[in-house]
């Protein structure tokens, strides 16, 4: 019984790798969802850079909110093109064949969507960086910025996969996600405002906590219910 357990739980840990690798290979050839990702945060940030002349003081309290607005922005672009991509091409009736779980296929494309948010984000915080004049490179803020990405794409891949069945699909899931993903912006700009302003730490610590708490039941939440958004 012992073997069997371990058994089924490396084919579902397989299952999971099958479906990340099989994202990035794809995106890897085509460029497609990346390059798309890129392009609009950049252009986000420079739209934010020439058009608000802000002094030093300013600058550094506003410098997370523009940099969430970016992250939520470029995320939902990437969201929305991943799973759209596996609707047109006939992938995904194909992952709803296959005989694993389909929570497997759920944590696989959470996966991959974040590795892409995460690959955006290294390439935007030099760059803001360089243009805002300010560090971004603390370990604090990089939790954060972990924190938040991982609760947005587990919640953004749960709606992608709900809205990709919808003719509207374009506009259907930034209206479903923004309203869910609120406390998550919220919580990710207040902490990483307070890393950014050197606050002690037992100013931050709430927002750090209801980060890890918004992750890790709304994770549990789409882990029991994609089967049956799938199906619908």
């Amino acid at each position: 019984m012992k073997e069997n357990k371990e058994k089924r739980s490396g084919n579902y840990l397989r299952a999971i790798g099958a479906v990340a690798w099989k994202d990035l290979a794809a995106e890897l050839r085509s460029k497609e969802l990346l390059s798309a990702m890129l392009v609009f945060a950049l252009l986000v940030i420079f739209i934010f850079n020439f058009s608000l002349e802000l002094d030093a003081k300013t600058r550094n309290s506003v410098t997370s909110g523009v940099l969430w607005a970016t992250f939520a922005f470029a995320g939902t672009l990437g969201l929305n093109r991943s799973m759209a991509i596996e609707k047109d091409r006939g992938c995904l009736d194909g992952l709803l064949l296959a005989p694993v779980d389909r929570s497997a296929i759920y944590f696989g494309k959470a996966i991959s969507n974040l590795t892409f948010m995460l690959i955006v984000e290294a390439i935007v915080l030099p760059v803001y960086s360089l243009l805002y004049n300010t560090n971004l490179f603390q370990p604090g803020l990089i939790l954060v910025i972990l924190l938040g990405s991982v609760g947005y794409t587990a919640v953004g891949t749960l709606l992608s996969a709900m809205s990709v069945q919808t003719r509207t699909r374009d506009v259907m899931l930034p209206i479903l996600l923004f309203p869910i993903i609120l406390p998550v912006i919220i919580a990710a700009v207040r902490a990483s405002g307070g890393y950014l302003q050197n606050l002690p730490f037992d100013q931050i610590l709430p927002w750090l906590n209801l980060l890890i708490v918004y992750d890790v039941i709304f994770t549990a939440i789409a882990f029991m219910v994609f089967d049956y958004v799938v199906e619908e």
